[in-house]
């Protein structure tokens, strides 16, 4: 086994391990105080408080913080800006162009255009103007990048498109807190104090390439409080060493697919379905390790993964609950903004707008649709079925059965996704693996009509 293919998770994992170091430089510098803690500006201060010193909408002593007394609220055009938030932006603009290429102006103009918007836009009609603008620009990239011939080991695009994607993550969702007033416009700042932070948490460096989604209130108080902890190097290390153990054990099961049977057997498809969650969980593991280097741990409210979750995606026997466990940033952000502002059939238009965000391809088109499907018959066939399993015996068969069953059809929808070519597709389609899926159908059909007749 090579040690090259211990770390050929998704195209980004290689930048982000070399991007480490420069996470921790950052926190080490933030915990020396080298990186100044917020924008200071050059003010006149009264006499009466002659070591103190107004920043940034703060009035700061020697060792503590209260709101900015009104003497203090002129402030002079002289100022300095936050080296911290400069420090991120740089490091994400360094770290797109060197993954990215020529490549990183598809991620830089339409933060730049999103920042704007953001700022001009009134907050009544931010989120929908921003919405559109960024998911018609990232579906032009899906489209003409999905289109380019290039050499496989070229990772390029894939790298490109999978920041759009994140970048989508983070502006919508910040046109959401400006529009419900969770984010208030910052009053009597210039132009570059307001953009400096947008920009550099649109593009910040832990983030730019993977990561679970983080607020931009939770991004500002994290830069605000960095340096108070030190770097969580035991922590970031057991991250490290759980990708490492995802990763020899995605090799020893890579080694073990020959020796099933081809397309068509349902062990293979389990098998090869199980290797591309292992490469997602190490890819969000790795995600998480480099926001803890950086000092951002504590700014995610919900990560990707943990223990708890791992074990829950691989012991579940209801879809439902991998559907709401499964990238939980991401179905956080997509139950936010889809399923909890959709006025009929939330739960279609929700999956819909998901395959959408990954591209449109016939695969995830077909995936995304089954599903949805897939998760409403999971709401009407477990409560039947748990119902009628009263004792201890039919309660195993109960959970054992529908544990099988869920894998089975998780592994069909994530082959489906991951699908690229239509062919493909269209032999998953008439495999017998689909027989699955009627059947649960069926049962949900059944389900549904006992409960109907049921007094």
């Amino acid at each position: 086994m090579l040690w090259e293919d211990l770390l050929i998770l998704l195209p980004a994992a290689w930048y982000q391990l070399a991007a480490f170091l420069f996470a921790a430089l950052f926190h080490y510098l933030c915990a020396l105080g080298h990186l100044s803690l917020i924008s200071r500006y050059v003010v006149s201060i009264p006499a009466a408080m002659p070591r103190a010193v107004c920043i940034h909408g703060y009035f700061l002593g020697l060792s503590w913080l209260s709101p900015v007394p009104s003497s203090c609220s002129r402030l002079s055009k002289g100022h300095l800006v936050s080296s911290r938030y400069i420090f991120l932006l740089a490091g994400g603009c360094l770290l797109a162009g060197t993954a990215m290429g020529s490549y990183a102006t598809l991620l830089l103009i339409p933060a730049v255009s999103s920042v704007l918007m953001l700022l001009l836009v009134s907050p009544a009609y931010v989120h929908t103007w921003v919405f559109i603008l960024q998911m018609c620009w990232q579906t032009l990239c899906h489209l003409g990048l999905g289109s380019l011939v290039l050499e496989p080991q070229d990772t390029r695009p894939a790298v490109t498109l999978s920041a759009i994607m994140l970048l989508t993550q983070k502006v919508t969702s910040l046109a959401l807190d400006i529009h419900e007033g969770t984010v208030l416009p910052q009053p009597g700042q210039g132009l570059l104090q307001r953009a400096l932070p947008l920009c550099s948490y649109l593009l910040f460096f832990p983030a730019l390439l993977g990561g679970p989604l983080c607020s931009f209130s939770k991004f500002e108080a994290q830069v605000m409080s960095l340096g108070g902890v030190p770097c969580p190097l035991r922590a970031v290390g057991w991250r490290y060493l759980g990708v490492l153990v995802l990763q020899v054990l995605r090799a020893w099961l890579e080694g073990w697919l020959p020796c099933m049977q081809g397309w068509a057997s349902m062990g293979h498809m389990w098998a090869q379905a199980l290797l591309y969650r292992l490469a997602y969980y190490s890819q969000w593991v790795l995600d998480e390790a480099l926001l803890e280097a950086a000092g951002f741990g504590a700014a995610v409210e919900h990560r990707d993964l943990s223990g708890h979750d791992l074990w829950t995606l691989e012991t579940t026997h209801r879809l439902a609950v991998f559907s709401r466990t499964w990238n939980k940033s991401t179905s956080l952000w997509l139950r936010r903004l889809v399923f909890q502002r959709c006025p009929a059939q939330p739960l279609l238009a929700t999956f819909a707008f998901s395959a959408w965000w990954h591209g449109l391809r016939p695969g995830q088109i077909f995936g995304f649709l089954c599903w949805a499907i897939m998760v409403e018959a999971d709401y009407r066939i477990h409560p039947f079925l748990s119902s009628r399993a009263t004792s201890c015996v039919a309660k195993l068969l109960y959970r054992g059965t529908t544990w099988v069953f869920t894998q089975l059809i998780i592994a069909y929808i994530q082959m489906a996704v991951e699908t690229e070519s239509f062919s493909m597709l269209c032999l998953l389609w008439t495999s017998y693996n689909t027989e699955l899926g009627v059947a649960q159908l069926v049962m949900s059909s059944l389900s549904k009509a006992d409960a109907g007749l049921s007094p």
